[in-house]
């Protein structure tokens, strides 16, 4: 059954292509099925009731489990060159350049990003140049380098731009998050290339990067105008902030402790939220599993584990906490006593 389970994901590029042919107040059904119909759905279905012993069960190489990752690129390509040729041929009126922007900008984060996060961190260099192609055609394929090699080692410390400190507004996290992680992402990335003496090669991210997405961006302005330009640069921005609205939840208020100036205790399952709700976690490729993730972070998605007694778990899904973040008054309200309940309960 998990094996088909995760298939439901590509529910939203068929509705984000329903709204692009039918317009007008239907562009906004992308929008009420991921932040309505998902989380309705995490309400009736509830949890995950798979326990880890089930889990630890299945092989850890599984082909249609990489199916599902590795369609989506060409998938996610075909559906952005469809959607710019609709928008240019057939411009949207009035209120359905916002909707399809959107629209289109929950496939390329809620989506596409997430199935990058995946593959940016398998062995195989098939996949992880799938996973740079992702963020690339969001603008935002520094992620790779911050995410794998800065985020996972400094998760839950002051020194993560992806961690959300206890009483932080998502909105000023978004500018934090967005403006830290790129020179963290430099460094990082200039460390590497001269330790493997490739600098300033195309194996260098640093150039690599910035040579397509400005091939991108050139490429869009040739063909599509300025306006169209302008359309892509804001789905892009939406699919971007999505992400960063996931790294708020993820982590918010939990610490690492300082063992020492600048040392800390490694990364345990108790230093991420977890969510196990069924319906969100199989859009999400089980992305909510995230205790288990940083803790392992080389284990597929299909084998994470919900780590009963060990994660703290957020009290809805990924779509429903999302939604309370914008507003932070009631966000804290709901999340803060669960931080103290965490916090109390790994004092050493």
């Amino acid at each position: 059954m998990s094996r088909l389970l995760f298939a439901v994901a590509y529910t939203l590029p068929v509705v984000h292509l329903a709204a692009l042919e039918l317009r007008g107040p239907w562009v906004w059904l992308p929008l009420v099925y991921v932040f309505g119909m998902i989380p309705l759905g995490d309400r009736l279905v509830g949890p995950s009731r798979v326990d880890d012993d089930e889990v630890d069960a299945r092989p850890r190489e599984s082909r249609i489990h990489d199916l599902w990752l590795e369609l989506w690129a060409p998938m996610q390509l075909a559906i952005l060159g469809w959607t710019m040729v609709q928008i240019h041929s057939r411009p949207p009126v009035g209120h359905e350049w916002l909707g399809l922007g959107l629209s289109m900008g929950l496939v390329t984060g809620a989506g596409g990003i997430n199935v990058a996060h995946e593959l940016m961190h398998r062995s195989k260099l098939a996949h992880r140049g799938l996973g740079e192609l992702l963020m690339t055609s969001v603008f935002y394929a520094h992620f790779c380098v911050e995410h794998v090699l800065g985020h996972h080692k400094h998760v839950a410390t002051p020194r993560d731009p992806a961690t959300s400190r206890r009483g932080e507004w998502l909105y000023a996290f978004w500018v934090r998050a967005i403006a830290q992680s790129v020179p963290s992402a430099w460094r990082l990335e200039a460390r590497r290339a001269e330790k493997h003496g490739i600098a300033w090669t195309l194996r260098d991210r640093r150039l690599r990067m910035a040579l397509t997405q400005t091939a991108l961006a050139g490429g869009l302005v040739w063909f599509f105008g300025l306006q169209g330009f302008a359309f892509y640069a804001g789905q892009a921005l939406f699919g971007v902030l999505l992400l960063e609205t996931v790294d708020y939840i993820e982590h918010y208020g939990l610490q690492r402790r300082e063992l020492s100036p600048g040392r800390y205790e490694r990364v345990q399952p108790h230093h991420s939220w977890n969510s196990s709700h069924v319906v969100s976690s199989a859009h999400l490729f089980q992305l909510p599993r995230h205790s288990d993730h940083h803790a392992n972070a080389s284990r597929p998605y299909h084998r994470l584990r919900t780590l009963p007694g060990e994660a703290p778990l957020l009290p809805a899904g990924y779509p429903a906490m999302m939604l309370t973040a914008l507003v932070p008054p009631l966000f804290f309200r709901w999340v803060d006593p669960l931080v103290e309940v965490t916090s109390a309960g790994h004092q050493p």
